[in-house]
């Protein structure tokens, strides 16, 4: 591979996706008080579990900082992105997110993805349209976290190399 398909993987094009496909992703990441912080406070999220260590403390959510949910979620997807959208051309939409677990600082996400639908999209012969479930787990198995993710994703015959 030359140019810019050989920054992206070979086998995530559209072609490479199929319902019922299921994959563990590779990396995982430590969520450090960094990623917390720095979102809760750009977004405003003033909420006193995300701020305030001592609030927290004894409390049945767990002793320490709650993680921004949407941080959790930018680490599930970002963990998944090089297997599932490394080709991709648009995010189309984010549905049904849900967090089952809290996650504090200190706590290590894995992300898991299953392929729900491909389809064909009209408006893009060069592209389709792929939904995968992400869900991302915590260092105890715990499912911390899962949301449903359409991705519009480029197709080999129009975007490889040869």
């Amino acid at each position: 591979m030359t140019g810019l398909s050989a920054l992206t993987g070979d086998s995530n094009y559209f072609e490479d996706f199929s319902p019922g496909q299921r994959m563990r992703h590779a990396r995982s990441a430590t969520v450090d008080e960094v990623e917390n912080n720095l979102v809760s406070k750009q977004v405003m999220n003033t909420a006193q579990g995300h701020w305030n260590e001592e609030y927290l403390r004894g409390s049945p959510l767990g002793d320490g900082r709650l993680v921004f949910g949407l941080v959790t979620a930018s680490i599930t997807v970002g963990l998944a992105s090089q297997d599932a959208s490394d080709n991709a051309l648009a995010e189309l939409g984010l549905d049904n997110v849900r967090f089952a677990v809290p996650v504090h600082h200190g706590d290590t996400i894995t992300a898991y993805t299953e392929v729900l639908e491909v389809a064909d999209s009209p408006e893009h012969p060069d592209a389709g349209a792929v939904r995968f479930k992400h869900w991302g787990r915590n260092q105890r198995g715990d499912v911390v976290c899962e949301l449903e993710r359409t991705v519009l994703v480029k197709r080999r015959s129009h975007w490889a190399e040869r």
